[in-house]
């Protein structure tokens, strides 16, 4: 063994004679002239191993790139306890790795397990590719700023809205500095005045539920109940259309068709289409949809803007009532009626605790639930005896005599040393199946 070390060791040396690691693998290099990015990636037969390194570089490149924030900028303004503002950094540094242009490779050094890359991008180069970029991007918001300007002017102040976000949308990545330019005459902070304007005409905005307030059954298809929203001008009452409209459960929790759009009238039609939550009192909020002035896919930056914003809002007020259950049950085992009837006082705590009210009054009540059971002798092997539970759950709309709902759990096996306890632990799994299978289906068969 002693003679085998020597040999490993020179030849050790003699790979890394062959294959000296390079110095910018010990101390990154610091060049006045360029952001300098080092990226390494594992060779471990798993990825592209190249592509990975060079993610790593640039993003390594990018954080020597900072976010300054002006004090005179819209970020310093509207965002007082900065948390706004390390959110804008997140997103703008995620995005940066992704936009860089023009870098070039200096070097890279591999060995069997590791790869390193080494890039560098001119410092100057960058900051001219940047201030094309913001050029362009400051033409083409001061052209939808004076687009929107006229619409306002015009009364069309939706129109208005949509030019405003789309000229914001075109500097979004220019928010931490200010952007000052002369319009009409006047000197203006260019992504200050679109915030400023957007916020004013939102502040003109006025949200109403017709009504504000409505009794629900829980079973919202009972309700047939109707809630519009109307939207006008606070000043002169004007209705307004087309204006874009998101609703949401604010308290509570249930299904509301999210997405409308105000008609020639103002009028938008809430749908609600199911209540999920058992609060007796619940709230769908009605608002002013910033994202959908944005196209099809927002960015994180315009979603962020749009969650600062303070956009008109209207509340619905649901008062849910209960539905009346009316329950039958015929549980059996062997041919004789159970004590104790495990599955329809399951139903019964489910139903209680899903929102509903049980009554021994069958014309008072909105739905009836039927549970039969019954167990049968299976076979006998050796010492073990086996039953089966088929069981059967209907339930019925009394308003219409409809059947809403059936189900059978059929021939659940228990195994026991008699049939009694085998027709018990039949039972106990049949409970196993409607509680991991059924209830959930029960209830949104009912809520529909």
């Amino acid at each position: 063994m002693t003679g085998c070390s020597p040999s490993l060791t020179n030849t050790s040396l003699k790979t890394d004679l062959q294959n000296p690691k390079p110095g910018w693998l010990n101390a990154k290099p610091n060049q006045d002239s360029y952001y300098v990015g080092i990226g390494h990636s594992n060779k471990d037969g798993t990825n592209n191993y190249i592509q990975s390194a060079k993610k790593s570089a640039l993003e390594d490149m990018v954080s020597e790139i900072k976010v300054n924030i002006s004090s005179t900028s819209v970020l310093s303004q509207i965002d007082a306890n900065k948390e706004f503002q390390e959110r804008y950094e997140q997103i703008i540094n995620t995005t940066a790795a992704d936009e860089i242009e023009e870098f070039e490779q200096v070097d890279s050094w591999q060995d069997d397990l590791n790869y390193w890359v080494y890039y560098r991008l001119s410092k100057q180069r960058y900051k001219d590719i940047k201030d094309e970029q913001k050029r362009n991007a400051v033409t083409l918001a001061l052209d939808f700023f004076t687009k929107a300007k006229q619409s306002e002017r015009s009364g069309e102040n939706v129109q208005a809205l949509g030019f405003y976000f789309q000229g914001f949308r075109s500097i979004e990545k220019y928010l931490a500095e200010p952007i000052r330019l002369e319009f009409e005459g006047k000197e203006i902070l260019l992504t200050n005045e679109i915030i400023a304007s957007i916020q004013q005409l939102l502040d003109k905005i006025q949200l109403s539920a017709e009504p504000s307030e409505i009794m629900v059954n829980r079973r919202i298809a009972e309700s047939g109940q109707t809630v519009m929203v109307k939207a006008f001008y606070k000043d002169d009452k004007k209705v307004i259309t087309d204006l874009p409209l998101i609703a949401a459960f604010e308290k509570g929790s249930g299904d509301v068709y999210p997405n409308y759009k105000t008609d020639v009238s103002g009028h938008a039609k809430m749908l609600i289409t199911k209540i999920s939550s058992r609060d007796l009192e619940q709230t769908v909020a009605v608002k002013v949809d910033l994202l959908r002035f944005a196209g099809e896919n927002p960015s994180d930056i315009y979603k962020l803007v749009a969650q600062k914003s303070v956009v008109p809002k209207t509340n619905i007020l649901l008062k849910v009532q209960r539905p009346l259950v009316y329950i039958t049950a015929d549980e059996k085992s062997l041919g004789y009626t159970r004590s104790n009837q495990q599955l329809t006082n399951k139903l019964k705590n489910f139903l209680t605790n899903s929102g509903f009210e049980l009554t021994d009054a069958g014309e008072k009540a909105e739905l009836w639930m039927d549970v039969k059971s019954d167990s049968e002798k299976g076979a006998v092997s050796g010492s073990i005896y086996i039953a089966y539970v088929t069981s059967v759950i209907k339930v019925v709309s009394l308003r219409d005599n409809k059947e809403i709902y059936a189900t059978t759990l059929d021939r659940v096996k228990g195994y026991s040393l008699d049939f009694e306890r085998a027709s018990q632990e039949a039972y106990n799994k049949s409970l196993e199946t409607l509680e991991r299978e059924k209830l959930a289906e029960i209830l949104n068969s009912i809520l529909q």
